[in-house]
């Protein structure tokens, strides 16, 4: 994924977390989410960014004389509705068939997953930047518990600095490091030392010097930052 696609993408996540889209635009972003990770993360990640706001809008209860218009153009367009379509005989045929197709489907649907062990849950983390929100590398937890980062944009580095990346998770008393990073270049982290990940757990990439940071806990600026979001 290129820069520009990346940042086309992440303008649809805001819109779409913002109601500007049309319906029929809005259907297509949710049907897409189930499929497409690094979507899903933006989407989680403007929720988050703009949940403060939201926070901060008094809820506005409709006057009475507006629920009763609602209810009584509901009301008729629901009348007219089932009156039409009661009185047509290919209603009943099709329904009939649905309700066949339906049994099948769902006794197909129940024997695969009696017989399926339960899939453990993925994560995709994409790691912005704190002061512009420009998203710089994409991280994917499958369940073979290896961490993939794949950077989204070139880095540039500083003489003499390394990037070195931690997690974190909530009930933890201090961050991991998962190791050093090269600038623009995908690498895989194992993590079967660590527990399980879990939705929300932090990672974030610092500044570090060359050999890491000296102690067990970042010591330069944060270029990266964001929390996991299961898939």
């Amino acid at each position: 994924m290129t820069p520009e696609e990346l940042s086309a993408l992440d303008e649809l996540a805001g819109e779409y977390v913002l109601g500007t889209l049309s319906w029929e635009r809005r259907q297509e972003v949710a049907a897409r989410l189930p499929h497409e990770p690094v979507l899903a993360a933006l989407v989680a990640q403007w929720e988050t960014r703009l949940q403060p706001l939201a926070d901060t809008v008094a809820p506005l209860e409709p006057s009475p004389q507006v629920w009763q218009r609602v209810s009584r153009s509901i009301s008729a367009g629901r009348q007219a509705f089932w009156r039409r379509w009661w009185d047509d005989i290919r209603v009943w045929r099709l329904a009939a068939g649905a309700v066949t197709c339906a049994a099948l489907f769902l006794a197909v649907a129940l024997g695969f997953k009696l017989g399926a062990p339960t899939a453990p849950p993925r994560f995709v983390v994409v790691l912005a930047s704190p002061s512009d929100k420009t998203p710089g590398w994409l991280v994917q937890a499958s369940a073979d518990q290896k961490l993939r980062l794949i950077p989204l944009k070139p880095e540039s580095m500083q003489a003499g600095k390394a990037l070195q990346l931690w997690t974190k998770a909530d009930s933890w008393s201090g961050p991991v490091s998962l190791g050093l990073l090269r600038p623009g270049e995908s690498v895989e982290v194992p993590i079967d030392k660590l527990p399980p990940l879990q939705p929300n757990q932090l990672f974030e990439i610092t500044l570090e010097p060359p050999q890491g940071s000296p102690i067990d806990r970042p010591t330069g600026p944060i270029l990266s930052i964001g929390r996991a979001v299961a898939t």
